[in-house]
């Protein structure tokens, strides 16, 4: 589906002066400021929070397979998540899924 040359011009500086508003507002703003320790331990859990919803879609609904529930996909999501929770090692854990996934697709 094309998208209106107009549109695309008007939504795409209006993302980026919305990107430079949000950046500005904890750099410029803030600057050298110290963060209060509730708003510090909240972003804390910021990449936490955002993984599981970029990841579940692909794990859910892959493209690759039109959008069905792929066993293998599941299966690495599943064991990445225990690998990581046993010990504790972010790469250990994406080895371990990335291991699963490509062992049961070629399977």
């Amino acid at each position: 589906m094309p998208v209106d040359p107009l549109l695309y011009w008007i939504v795409v500086p209006a993302l980026g002066v919305g990107t430079y508003v949000i950046r500005f507002s904890f750099l410029g703003i803030l600057g050298n400021r110290p963060l209060p320790s509730a708003l510090r331990r909240a972003l804390r859990y910021t990449a936490v929070a955002i993984l599981p919803g970029l990841v579940a879609p692909a794990v859910l609904w892959p493209p690759a397979t039109g959008g069905e529930v792929d066993p293998p996909r599941l299966a690495a999501a599943l064991v990445t998540m225990l690998v990581g929770i046993v010990t504790r090692s972010v790469i250990g854990a994406i080895l371990a899924g990335g291991a699963t996934l490509y062992t049961l697709l070629w399977l």
